[in-house]
């Protein structure tokens, strides 16, 4: 097993942009919607983690390139009544690109979304029936050599 060996590519300009979802309760997402989460502010808590796991991606996957990021932008929002998506960004000038950067954003951020509002999402069995992660994929991804 080895990391695969990027050492003769050229550097180049590299995109990636991946979502996901996550669905709630139409309570909760209510609660979201109005400031009314125990915890806090549950956008800008969950692009925080997003973008801090973006940068820690390395050292999550024991095979990825520690990459010099340039930008992370994460987006956080309501989607509909049930639903909040998260959507990832990330660039760098690499020899290798940002996709899995961009897919641990999103998955912690979504996953801080669920840590934020678990508390409400409990059924009277202790369960979580109505709060399901799902399409985390990438959407985007951008190679310019030379033009960097």
């Amino acid at each position: 097993m080895s990391m695969v060996d990027v050492s003769r590519k050229p550097e180049a300009f590299r995109e990636a942009t991946a979502t996901g979802s996550i669905c709630l309760r139409k309570t909760t997402v209510k609660r979201i919607k109005e400031g009314e989460i125990e915890k806090g502010d549950v956008f800008t808590v969950a692009k925080i983690a997003g973008i801090s796991a973006a940068k820690k991606t390395s050292e999550l996957l024991p095979l990825c390139h520690p990459l010099p990021l340039t930008n992370v932008d994460v987006q956080v929002k309501v989607k509909d009544e049930s639903t909040i998506t998260a959507e990832a960004t990330v660039k760098t000038i690499a020899k290798t690109g940002v996709e899995m950067e961009a897919l641990v954003a999103v998955s912690t951020a979504l996953l801080t979304v669920w840590d934020m509002t678990k508390q409400y999402e409990k059924d009277e069995a202790g369960q979580y029936p109505h709060t399901v992660i799902e399409e985390i994929h990438v959407i985007h991804k951008e190679k310019q050599e030379g033009k960097h």
